[in-house]
């Protein structure tokens, strides 16, 4: 296997289960489920935007970087540049969550200002430690990319102990503890030397952004489908204490149905380096028979999955959380989680075929469909949502499906740049 896959798959694994860690930790430290309601909000929109609009940075990054290694040009120029698009993002994101503040604050967090802070600092948070990752992978560092991807969580639930221990209560306290948890790591790595950089030709904008708008763009709408459901239920449920606890129950239903993806990521940790490999050498069909076996994988993990969920989810979430869900209703999250864990798989082949406008469009039309079936599908506050779910991976899966047929028939052929972009873990 290539450099990099076995740390890289640890820390997708350590980071998933750190996940679902944090979730019951926090829990506890605060005393309930309706107390916890803000820290879940919170935690999905943090993964709606952070990943949303610094993972296509981190990725270009990366390419950038590896494209100036193989011709031994220094890096520093690129980094500078790609810093400074960053910095922008946070300003203008921040800017419009602050405009937006006394609505997000009343309708989404609940009147609980702390929370709103918590997730400005997080969103900003979050840009150093992924472009902390674009130069690790783009220089060749696996292991400190993954010391910055695994120890996020630990820290994280490591400061909630704490937190818990000393008998902090207070939700704003937890939230912001998810804002300080990915820069510890960031500081350790910088401190030991590993984003250092070498002095190099100045950089150009179209060397760092050639397609970053259409990455940029699909990402947005990926990482808001992702983190659709949780989102969706806060903003459609009402103030009640009981609707609060469903709304926290949901979250971790959602989580529990996330399972699977945690396990594909993992295996293409091992699995799309090669593919990088093979586009690199030109190779296609090796790369097809190797994308086709990646995609039997997806099948069988999402199947595995949700019948997993159907008969053992309801005994999971309760030893795990102490939340009753049906088997049914965990069935229905793991079925849309599969689904997209399939559309996500065929958006990455698309993009290494240099689809990457089609990606964004395929994303666009989940996102439109979500929104359109959750409101007109059911009454029922978790059914339509579970329906909507299920109906925009479907909708971005077909999209897919046809751009790689549209691709194959084209003569699109992968190269290591596409492929590259194609393979960033999500968080």
């Amino acid at each position: 296997m290539p450099d990099g896959t076995i740390p890289v798959g640890i820390a997708l694994v350590v980071a998933g289960i750190a996940t679902y860690a944090f979730f019951r930790v926090g829990l506890l430290g605060v005393g309930g489920e309706e107390e916890f309601k803000p820290i879940a909000s919170l935690w999905f929109a943090t993964f709606a935007l952070a990943p949303g609009f610094f993972l296509p940075l981190e990725q270009e990054l990366g390419r950038a970087l590896s494209a100036r290694r193989a011709v031994g040009e220094g890096t520093r120029p690129v980094v500078q540049k790609v810093v400074r698009l960053g910095a922008v993002l946070v300003a203008a994101t921040a800017l419009a969550i602050v405009l937006a503040s006394p609505l997000i604050t009343e309708v989404y967090f609940d009147g609980d200002w702390v929370m709103l802070v918590a997730l400005v600092c997080t969103f900003a948070a979050y840009a150093p430690a992924h472009l902390a990752r674009g130069v690790c992978s783009g220089s060749g560092r696996f292991r400190e990319y993954a010391l910055i991807m695994g120890s996020d969580g630990l820290v994280r639930i490591a400061l909630c102990a704490v937190l818990a221990i000393v008998g902090v209560t207070a939700a704003g306290a937890y939230g912001l503890v998810i804002a300080l948890s990915p820069l510890v790591a960031v500081g350790y790595v910088w401190r030991r030397g590993a984003l250092t950089t070498d002095d190099g030709p100045p950089a150009e904008w179209n060397e760092v952004t050639p397609n970053l708008g259409w990455l940029l763009l699909g990402s947005v709408f990926a990482a808001t489908l992702l983190n659709a459901g949780p989102i969706t239920a806060t903003l459609l449920s009402g103030d009640a204490d009981a609707e609060k606890v469903l709304v926290t129950q949901f979250s971790y239903g959602v989580l529990l149905a996330r399972i699977p993806l945690f396990l594909f990521q993992a295996v293409q940790a091992a699995l799309l380096p090669g593919l990088s490999r093979l586009a690199a050498r030109g190779e296609l069909r090796e790369f097809r028979s190797g994308l086709a076996r990646l995609l039997v994988v997806v099948v069988v993990v999402g199947i595995v999955g949700t019948l997993g969920a159907f008969a053992i989810g309801p005994w999971a979430i309760e030893v795990v959380y102490q939340a009753e869900l049906s088997g049914a209703t965990l069935a229905a999250l793991a079925l849309a989680s599969g689904t997209y864990m399939m559309a996500l798989a065929l958006a990455q082949a698309v993009i290494a075929l240099k689809g990457h406008a089609l990606v964004a469009l395929g994303w666009a039309v989940g996102v439109g469909v979500f929104v359109v079936t959750t409101a007109v599908a059911s009454s029922d506050l978790f059914r339509r949502i579970e329906i909507g779910l299920l109906a925009s991976s479907v909708a971005s899966l077909i999209v897919f499906a046809l751009a790689l047929r549209l691709r194959l028939a084209d003569g699109a052929a992968p190269d290591r740049a596409s492929v590259v972009q194609a393979t960033a873990p999500l968080d």
